[in-house]
């Protein structure tokens, strides 16, 4: 791949400088502009009527909403090293007069739309001043910064790089926007003999690349964007540039925001609409892109965000899903990477399947009420919606079946759960459990509601044999989301599980180690306006199963100062504080590349 020399709008064209730090090459004071606060607007919208509604990347008593929204498009003056990308420096298109001629009547058509659209007010769920705000901004590519202070002691045994993946958009959104529908960009801090660098890098999507070219957004946003008539019509705009060659949609659309898996020698990041990207961690701590990754061309789907790896086989087992239809694909790789035929399972209805779990023999899929009706978009409405009529349940699968034949399915009234922790075997009850964090309402991340999100973990048994379930709250009175368990024992009877306390919802104020025998809770908080993310959990090896450090992100909305936490888990003392030179957004899954993996990276 060629390497892309240094180049601007490598960094978001729109957000700005971060708060100055100790290590950064300016210590003046800050305004409110370099802290990513909006101090310009280029959008108007129109005022709706006060009244209580809870979504669920809103809080209102916490997140600051600007009165104006966003600063002019500017490319940011921080400095930067040049990023290590998959493409050369970004040049303007070369079109024909014909195709020169259409864009500018596609670009006067997107206007009008554009004009139409912000006459109406947008609900929460889309609104970017409450979706993107505080915390929720972008931030430019940040180049490797070493020898971070540290307070504290590195454990000697934490020794690799942590890295989180998050979304965040290079360009101001022109209308809707959703927080999952920002450019996918990875912090990682690398831990070394108890030194600490860091560096964050937007993944090189096939979408970024297209629009940087352009110098604006025109792929669509699937959640922000495609929603009633004007969703029909940013649609059917996308596809008029396809076909006159301004765009190419043939080779993916995805951000690659969401997860993250360190799989046969390859950093993969990941969103469910796309194949994965492969990434490279360099010696120096720094990422680069090495493009869409297709498995040596095994792969010809989207795979979903959340794929799991045995720690017995090695396999890596994931899903896939189509918005337009009601087939759900079930497939593993061995180490060598060697893929399965997929297992074609009918859910009856285009069905988000965002999570999953395995066992030790079986693969556990959730059939939940979330569902794509893309006509409710004719009607003026979003094609994410809860259907009542739908049953909730689980597919209990063999890992290795050939078709879907042998699914047992076992229904869970009422049961949705956006993330899976683990699952497991019980052979004497001929029961599978599966313990997941259940949401209500359960399209609410989507579509306003008057009801407050919760998100309860609970304990699900299904009874292959019977085809009963029952339902356990393990953790009442506590929204707890995002994390995980020891992932050398995923697929097994597992104790304990580590995951966010979003409160006050959608922050993250601390995290909880959960004894998911006697739902016994013990927390480590961040202090006073201090909010984090995802909790990750790197066992010791050998060890018991909560030996190890508990890793995540904690930023100050304070002193606008970004840092990274690890914490023992045995007795969630704080060991070390890694102060970052840049403020980290609040972002989704992360991962833990060890030094002794980093050797083994291919390409």
């Amino acid at each position: 791949m060629i390497m892309a020399s240094s180049f601007a709008l490598n960094s978001s064209t729109w957000a700005k400088p971060q708060f100055p730090h100790s290590l950064s090459p300016s210590s003046s004071s800050s305004s409110l502009a370099d802290l990513g606060f909006p101090t310009k607007s280029t959008m108007r919208f129109q005022k709706k009527p006060i009244r209580k509604v809870d979504c669920a990347v809103h809080s209102p008593s916490v997140i600051p909403l600007p009165n104006k929204p966003y600063n002019e498009p500017q490319i940011t003056k921080e400095t930067t090293t040049p990023a290590v990308t998959t493409t050369d420096t970004p040049k303007r298109p070369q079109w024909n007069p014909f195709q020169k001629a259409a864009a500018k009547v596609l670009d006067m058509f997107e206007s009008a739309l554009l004009a139409r659209e912000l006459q109406q007010p947008l609900p929460k769920t889309v609104d970017p001043r409450v979706q993107i705000a505080g915390n929720f901004a972008p931030v430019p590519e940040h180049p490797v910064v070493h020898s971070l202070p540290v307070q504290g002691t590195i454990p000697e045994t934490v020794n690799g790089v942590y890295l989180r993946n998050g979304a965040n958009p290079m360009f101001q959104p022109a209308a809707g926007h959703h927080l999952f529908d920002g450019d996918g960009m990875v912090h990682a801090v690398k831990l070394n003999d108890g030194t600490a660098s860091y560096a964050c890098r937007f993944t090189e999507t096939e979408r970024l690349v297209q629009e940087r070219e352009l110098g604006k957004p025109v792929f669509p946003k699937a959640i922000g964007e495609l929603h009633g008539h004007s969703g029909i019509a940013r649609l059917l705009l996308f596809y008029a540039r396809g076909l006159l060659g301004i765009v190419d949609h043939r080779r993916g659309a995805g951000a690659a925001n969401a997860g993250l898996v360190f799989f046969n020698g390859k950093l993969l990041a990941m969103s469910e609409d796309d194949l994965p990207y492969e990434l490279r961690i360099t010696a120096s701590g720094d990422l680069r892109t090495i493009g869409r990754y297709s498995f040596r061309n095994q792969l010809n789907s989207a795979m979903i965000a959340h794929p799991k790896i045995d720690p017995v086989s090695g396999e890596l087992f994931s899903l896939s899903y189509d918005v337009s239809s009601p087939f759900l694909k079930c497939f593993h790789f061995s180490p060598a990477e060697e893929k399965s035929p997929d297992v074609e399972i009918c859910l009856g209805v285009p069905t988000m399947t965002h999570d999953f779990a395995i066992t030790e023999n079986f693969v556990v899929i959730p059939d939940q009420q979330v569902v794509f009706k893309l006509g409710e978009m004719i009607k003026g409405g979003s094609p994410v919606i809860f259907d009542a009529a739908k049953k909730s349940r689980f597919g209990v699968l063999p890992k290795y079946a050939s078709d879907a034949s042998s699914i047992v399915w076992v229904e869970s009234p009422n049961t949705f759960c956006f993330h899976l922790w683990n699952a497991w075997e019980e052979r004497d009850t001929d029961e599978v459990v599966v313990v997941g964090s259940c949401m209500t309402p359960p399209d609410s991340i989507f579509n306003e509601s008057e009801e407050s999100l919760k998100s309860v973990l609970t304990e699900i048994r299904l009874n292959l044999k019977s085809g009963a379930s029952t339902r356990r709250v393990l953790v009442p009175e506590m929204n707890l989301e995002a994390g995980m368990v020891n992932r050398n024992r995923l697929g097994r009877k597992t104790r304990f599980a580590y995951l966010a306390v979003a409160e006050p919802w959608p922050k993250v104020s601390g995290f909880a180690k959960v004894d998911l025998v006697s739902g016994e809770v013990k927390k480590h908080q961040y202090g006073e306006s201090r909010f984090g993310g995802e909790p990750f959990f790197l066992p010791t090896r050998g060890g018991e199963e909560d030996e190890g450090y508990i890793m995540a992100f904690v930023h100050d909305e304070v002193t606008w100062q970004s840092e990274l936490q690890i914490v023992n888990a045995v007795d969630l003392k704080l060991e070390a504080t890694v102060m970052l030179p840049s403020r980290v957004p609040y972002g989704f899954h992360g991962t833990f590349v060890e030094a002794k993996d980093l050797a083994l990276q291919t390409s």
